[in-house]
């Protein structure tokens, strides 16, 4: 074999083994429980914060579903989370609809807008797929300001999205229950069925498919493995998934507008898919940890050279973690299971 057709057929992502793509169960568990007592112990302002990390976790999951799992780079996540958070934002207050109902129409119309955008993407691959993608993320805020949508947008200047209140079950049962919490509750179960549901998938016929086209699409193909449809759904779903992501970011801010998806949106969220473990789906709950809190750390360590003590505390990371918290975590693994057999 040449040396071309050696490089060709090397995996563009590293491979992450099949029963290492969760947590096990005692992990699972502890970090759930976690989560759901956290609300009860922090200011309404932490909860909305803890809100916009399970939000942040879903959009980077569905970044590590085409990027992990296909071996896709795409740097216009933004593009499809803008998509969905305006779908929610004008079912809401345009159509008058219930506000966890406008989910599934994100994920629809994300889906099939991933989906015909992987399409003519099929000819690309690598960094030129990564630029089309970052076309896609430059132009997205410019369209949403395009007089034509203004009546549904709200044009350059967005539009406000209503906040649900809690159900009133909770008042009947003689539970206060505040706005900030009910929305982190209600995005804790959807981020919860996502990542079982993207779990599965990954350990499915599909998710098999799609990683046999990660780690040789020549080799893929020949064992019969429809790489165009595999590459396509890869870009669909994951696009769906940033769509509920994106709805549920407009629930939480109660805002939209064109601004708030720049191109620094998509880097954000892949640098929560790196920061996490590229492959490794747990490990968006730790990007999303980063792209929420590190920023805040740096303003505190320096606010005129907030940018810079970003900087090295992101290089720091990659110095020290190469792989993310996948590395963190399986190296915390390996320890536990040498104590435990001494």
């Amino acid at each position: 074999m040449s040396t071309v057709q050696e490089v060709s057929s090397a995996p563009v992502v590293a491979a992450v083994p099949k029963k290492a793509m969760s947590l096990g169960p005692l992990a699972s568990l502890v970090l759930l429980a976690l989560l759901a007592i956290t609300p009860f112990f922090v200011k309404n302002f932490i909860i909305f914060q803890m809100t916009m990390v399970l939000i942040y976790a879903i959009a980077v999951l569905a970044l590590n579903i085409l990027t992990g799992a296909s071996g896709q780079f795409s740097l216009g996540q933004s593009a499809f989370y803008a998509l969905g958070a305006y779908t929610s934002a004008i079912l809401i207050e345009h159509v008058g609809m219930n506000y966890a109902l406008t989910l599934p129409f994100a994920a629809i119309v994300c889906f099939i807008a991933g989906f015909l955008f992987g399409l003519p993407a099929l000819r690309l691959s690598g960094i030129y797929l990564a630029l089309a993608t970052f076309a896609l993320a430059v132009a997205m805020p410019q369209l949403l300001k395009l007089g034509v949508f203004e009546h549904w947008t709200g044009g350059v200047q967005g539009l406000v999205v209503t906040k649900p209140d809690a159900p009133e079950i909770f008042a009947s049962m003689g539970l206060k229950v505040s706005q900030d919490m009910w929305l982190y509750f209600f995005t804790l179960v959807v981020a919860i069925i996502i990542y079982i549901v993207s779990v599965n998938l990954l350990k499915s016929r599909s998710g098999r498919a799609m990683m046999s086209i990660r780690d040789n699409e020549i080799a893929a193909s020949a064992m019969g493995v429809d790489v165009a449809l595999y590459k396509t759904l890869a870009f669909g779903v994951s696009a769906g998934i940033t769509g509920i992501a994106g709805g549920l970011g407009a629930i939480a801010v109660q805002f939209v507008a064109p601004d708030g998806y720049t191109i620094q949106l998509a880097i954000a969220l892949f640098l929560g898919m790196v920061v996490g473990g590229v492959g490794w789906l747990p490990g968006s709950l730790a990007g999303a940890l980063f792209i929420v809190f590190v920023p805040n750390i740096a303003e505190h360590v320096s606010k005129g050279l907030s940018g810079a003590v970003f900087g090295v505390i992101l290089i720091f990371i990659i110095f020290l973690l190469p792989n993310g918290a996948r590395q963190l975590a399986f190296g915390a693994q390996s320890l536990f299971s040498k104590l435990r057999g001494s």
